[in-house]
């Protein structure tokens, strides 16, 4: 569906990402052409059998307009989530914007953990060993790749 609503005056470079297991960071930047009082609202539905959900927790620019929201104790389905920003000016309508967006793809892993390092000087070689790091969806055992960089002294 079109939005109706002034053209310009829905939000731009809108992204999210999803950091330590369940704490996701939306943000976004006013509409190039949307009035002065423009306060916008995120809501977002992870999947379609559950409630679209407002944000509780805006970030605001200097100028008390909500640029951004942070989400605590996200987990992550197998469907898209919907995310919807929507604006209220009393100067004109605003346009809303609208995604969909794989919840897995944007998450940002947290490094490995508990990594040790046993070298046999002996043998001239060494073992390294770590634990996967904590992530928040189901597929925890599948597409892990490591690259190691190591530097003598």
């Amino acid at each position: 569906p079109v939005s109706a609503g002034m053209n310009g005056s829905a939000i731009g470079n809108f992204s999210c990402v999803i950091y330590n297991i369940f704490l996701m960071n939306c943000t976004w930047q006013a509409g190039r052409d949307a009035p002065a009082d423009t306060q916008y609202f995120l809501y977002w539905q992870k999947s379609r059998d559950e409630e679209e959900v407002e944000c509780e927790l805006y970030i605001k620019d200097k100028n008390h307009r909500n640029m951004g929201c942070i989400f605590q104790n996200v987990s992550i389905g197998t469907e898209k989530a919907y995310f919807l920003v929507n604006g209220s000016s009393k100067d004109s309508l605003i346009q809303f914007y609208d995604e969909y967006i794989d919840l897995y793809k944007i998450e940002k892993l947290m490094p490995p953990s508990n990594i040790t390092v046993n070298c046999d000087e002996i043998k001239n070689d060494c073992i390294i060993q770590w634990q996967q790091p904590q992530i928040s969806h189901s597929n925890k055992d599948m597409c892990f790749k490591y690259e190691t960089n190591i530097k003598y002294k």
